[in-house]
Parts: structure tokens; C-alpha cells; sequence
């Protein structure tokens, strides 16, 4: 396989992009209400949620999107929502992400993407809101028309001129922001190499790091940045070796970026002289995670966590793709609760549980430092 070929992160959002859906009306109320019930088993409510009105502010792609993704396609085909809430709800899994577990850790519903702001009530804005979507990344991508970072943000700043919310809400509330993967895939499109990456990497964060500083001078003390998960472990390049491999060099390039990341936020703390900005490690805990996995006793329905449980038939076939006649162009494994990957690029919700266990310690150190 070429490198120039190999896209780290997201290609099956392309393919995905102009497929057709029937769906229900979106139940907001109903989407949020619901934590992550049975896979929750601890609800972290500290004096900072309890007493400081703690809200959720999300930017990024398909990995904390929940709902704002084109209606046409993507995450709002069956069988993405298998599991939760049985039916699409916007969310690139079979349930819930990494934003849903993360705003019931902050004791809060989870925040509603922005496309139903003009709908929403304000029991429902009060939790804040979320303005990823999949596909988009910090620089513009290969679907035109895509909010990237610094448009998510201008529309945050839109509702603090409207009134929306508040110099108190962001005083008050958590940013998280979780891109990049998708501004890799484009550069690969355009026949960029492994080997030359590292460029493009440094102007990637050197980009990044202005568009956290833009949302810090807003008001908001507490900003989550994650990195890249091990993109070689992802289905997309782990196919060719019947998911038992990973490709080594995209684990390093993704390990760069890390560090490159690392640095950038370590220079904005101490510009700042506060913790302002939280590494979530995407890396470690998505191999702590696979490599649990693997080891499971109970797992015995799942042996390969590198396997995607949604799978297309052949090659060019994603999940959620049909042919005219509305036969699946995928098959969906028996026991999604058990695996690691939902489709070629996106954990499944048990596998977005495992990194969110993970990251306990982190969060812990987002709210109480």
C-alpha cells in the first residue's frame, strides 16, 4: 500500500458523506437526559460542578461530534446508534462518545450541538453546547463547506454577542477540543508523504495554538486538548494484515504530533502561569485499551479489537452503505458491546467507556487544579 494512499483518520466520512437517510424527528430532551447508564459507574460531582454551574463547550471532528453532521449521510445512517439510542443520533459509533462521558463525569447532560441552538430551551443550554463536526479539522478539509476550529469558535463568540450566554458561563465552564485527524487525511489527499510530515505537523499546532488562545480569552479557565490516538492502530490501515498489525509509521507520526502538541500547551501555561490547558492522551489510552482487549478472558466474541465491529463487505464498501435496492453493503458484528472499534475510524461505545476510564485521572486534574 503507497503511503500517499493511506489516510490516517476519517476517509469513511467521505464515502459515507452522500449516502440518504429516512430518520426520525431528534429527540433532544430525550438524548440528553440519558447518561451513559449501566457503563457510568462513578458520577463525579465536585464542589467546581456543584457550585459553579459547570457547562461544556466542544470543538472539534466525528470523535466529540453529536449531532451537528449533514442529515444526508455519515453518522445519521443505521446502523451508527445501534446501540444507543438504537436509531442515528449524529454520533460516529454504535452509542455514545467521548463528549457524552465526559459531560456526565462534570455531573451535566451532554451539551446540544449547535445546529439546534434556534430550538433549544434553556434547561437545554444550560449545559453548554457543541460545535464539532465530523470531517472538519483545524485547517479547511475535503468536504467543502465544513466549520473548521476557527469558525467553531466564531459561532461560540456569535452567542456571546447575542446574549446567549456569558463573561460567567465561560468563567465557569470546560472547553474540550478534539482535531486534527481529518487536516492529516486531507494532507495525505493531496500527496503528501510520511516522510515530509513534520512540517506540516509543527504549522498544524503552530495554527492550533492560536485558536486556544482565542477560546482562553473568552474567559474560559479550563481547556481539554486531545491528541492523536495510534492511527496506525485504527482499522483503516491495519486491514491489509487482517487487523493484526499496526502500521508502525503512522503510530510515529501520530506520536509527533503528541509531542509537538505537548509543547505548544506547556508554552501556554506557563504564558499564562496556570493550567489552563489539559492533555487528554488519546494515545495511551487508546493501546491501553486495544491491549486490554486482546487479553480479555470475557472478549472471546471479539478476539481482535483491531477488527471494526461495522465492517463493509468488500473493501470499498463502509458501514452504513447500501445499494439501491437498500441491501447492506456491511455486516454488523454479534456483540458490539465488546468491541473496540465501531467502524474503520471511530471507537465504538465500549471502546470510547475504556478510553474514558482511562482518562479518569486526568479529568480529575481538570476540575480540581
Amino acid at each position: 500500500m503507497e503511503i500517499k494512499q493511506c489516510n490516517p483518520r476519517f476517509l469513511l466520512i467521505f464515502s459515507l458523506f452522500f449516502t440518504t437517510i429516512s430518520s426520525g424527528v431528534h429527540d433532544i430532551d430525550r438524548l440528553q437526559a440519558q447518561h451513559p447508564g449501566h457503563h457510568h459507574r462513578q458520577h463525579y460531582n465536585h464542589h467546581y460542578c456543584r457550585h459553579g454551574g459547570v457547562k461544556l463547550f466542544v470543538f472539534g471532528d466525528s470523535f466529540v461530534d453529536t449531532g451537528n453532521f449533514n442529515r444526508n449521510g455519515g453518522s445519521w445512517v443505521e446502523p451508527y446508534g445501534y446501540t444507543f439510542p438504537h436509531k442515528p443520533s449524529g454520533r460516529f459509533s454504535d452509542g455514545r462518545v467521548i463528549t457524552d462521558y465526559i459531560a456526565s463525569f462534570l455531573g451535566i447532560k451532554s451539551p446540544i450541538p449547535y445546529r439546534w441552538r434556534k430550538i433549544a430551551n434553556q434547561d437545554q443550554l444550560q449545559h453548554g453546547m457543541n460545535f464539532a463536526y465530523g470531517g472538519s479539522g483545524v485547517f479547511d478539509t475535503w468536504i467543502k463547506n465544513l466549520p473548521n476550529l476557527e469558525t467553531q469558535i466564531n459561532s461560540l463568540k456569535q452567542l456571546f454577542v447575542d446574549q446567549i450566554y456569558t463573561k460567567n458561563d465561560f468563567a465557569n465552564s470546560v472547553v474540550l477540543v478534539s482535531t486534527s485527524g481529518n487536516d492529516y487525511s486531507f494532507y495525505l489527499r493531496q500527496n503528501g508523504t510520511l516522510q515530509d510530515m513534520s512540517n506540516f505537523t509543527r504549522r498544524l499546532i503552530n495554527q492550533l495554538a492560536k485558536n486556544l488562545k482565542q477560546i482562553h480569552e473568552l474567559g474560559v479557565q479550563k481547556i481539554a486538548v486531545a491528541g492523536i490516538g495510534p492511527a496506525g492502530c485504527f482499522p483503516q490501515q491495519t486491514a491489509s494484515s487482517s487487523y493484526k498489525i499496526c502500521n508502525e509509521n503512522f503510530n510515529s507520526a501520530s506520536e509527533f504530533h503528541n509531542d509537538v502538541l505537548k509543547r505548544a500547551l506547556r508554552k501556554l501555561n506557563y504564558e499564562n502561569r496556570k493550567s489552563v490547558f489539559i492533555f487528554l492522551d488519546f494515545y495511551s489510552t487508546f493501546k491501553s485499551a486495544i491491549n486490554q482487549h486482546k487479553h480479555s478472558s470475557g472478549n472471546m466474541d471479539c478476539k481482535n479489537p483491531l477488527r471494526p465491529c461495522c465492517d463493509g463487505v468488500t473493501s470499498q464498501n463502509g458501514c452504513g452503505q447500501v445499494h439501491e435496492n437498500g441491501e447492506r453493503k456491511y455486516v454488523v458484528c454479534k456483540h458490539p458491546e465488546l468491541s473496540f472499534f465501531w467502524d474503520s475510524v471511530h471507537p465504538s461505545q465500549n471502546g470510547w467507556h475504556s478510553v474514558y476510564l482511562s482518562l479518569h485521572p486526568t479529568l480529575r486534574e481538570l476540575l480540581l487544579h
